[in-house]
């Protein structure tokens, strides 16, 4: 592609083929993988700065780079050493004995490797650790999708709590069993699985009182929404309700009242040539 001079600001237009005088090769790579981890060098790293031009091509400072398969942490820490905010996803073990380990040595100025001389690096910032939770569905022994034992019916109350903004904050007082987290020191969550009749909220609006507010996520209602001045009623999507239950491997039916069929005609189904009294055939 052909550009002029006047129409470039800065820099120039980046080229197809990269020299490994500039974005480094293989062996570069696995000394900065040796000089920080030499009991345990990471098998396939990339250079730092085959990464760091990457970056500078496709972000600015300030940007958020997603590594959904992180190995040794390797963007995430020239992400970091640009000034570019970073998510890096990893299932294996080097997770914990290479990604977290490196961003740490990243923060606390101890990386003298990589592009860290050219950036002027010296340290700083930080990250959060998260631990992927187990999955939310399983199959049964009768291959229905239900939502794991491993997780409890307290647990949609708080997955609720974060998605509307409140705190996870249930009350040890069985007298408000309906506290299941708050927005305010008057607004509260409360989250059930159940369908609630009219009665059951207008009891429920008594429990909270004149001077608070509740918000209620159920199954169900049977009641006019608009009937309670100290209450929000909303459903809780049925996405989640409707294809799963919590745990259940047991399907078995209560058969004992079914109907009992009607007794056959004895007119009906006789075998040909059959002797019936008085009459032969």
């Amino acid at each position: 592609m052909k550009r002029f001079l006047s129409e470039v600001k800065d820099g120039r237009v980046p080229q197809t083929c990269w020299g490994y005088e500039e974005v480094g090769h293989t062996q570069d790579a696995k000394k900065e993988s040796v000089a920080l981890f030499p009991r345990d060098p990471f098998p396939t790293p990339k250079p730092e700065a085959l990464i760091q031009r990457i970056l500078q091509l496709a972000t600015e400072p300030g940007d958020l780079v997603l590594d959904s398969f992180a190995g040794s942490g390797t963007t995430g820490a020239v992400a970091h050493k640009m000034g570019r905010k970073w998510i890096m996803v990893e299932l294996g073990d080097h997770c914990d004995t290479h990604c977290r380990p490196r961003l740490q040595r990243v923060i606390d100025g101890e990386d003298t490797g990589g592009i860290s001389m050219s950036m002027d690096w010296k340290g700083g910032g930080g990250f959060r650790y998260f631990n992927l939770a187990p999955s939310l569905l399983e199959q049964d022994k009768y291959g229905n999708w239900v939502i794991s034992k491993e997780y409890r019916p307290e647990m949609l109350a708080e997955a609720m709590c974060k998605h509307l903004g409140f705190t996870y904050a249930p009350s040890d007082d069985a007298e408000d069993y309906w506290m299941h987290g708050r927005s305010t020191e008057t607004d509260f969550i409360y989250v059930t699985t159940q369908s609630l009749t009219h009665a059951a909220l207008t009891k429920l609006s008594e429990d909270v009182g004149p001077d608070r507010s509740l918000l209620v996520c159920c199954k169900a209602f049977k009641a006019d929404a608009d009937a309670f001045d100290n209450l929000t009623i909303v459903k809780i999507p049925q996405t989640i309700l409707r294809k799963c239950e919590w745990g259940r491997d047991d399907y078995s039916l209560n058969v004992a009242n079914l109907p009992m069929a009607e007794p056959d005609d004895p007119d009906e189904g006789l075998p040909l040539f059959t002797e019936r009294s008085g009459d032969k055939s």
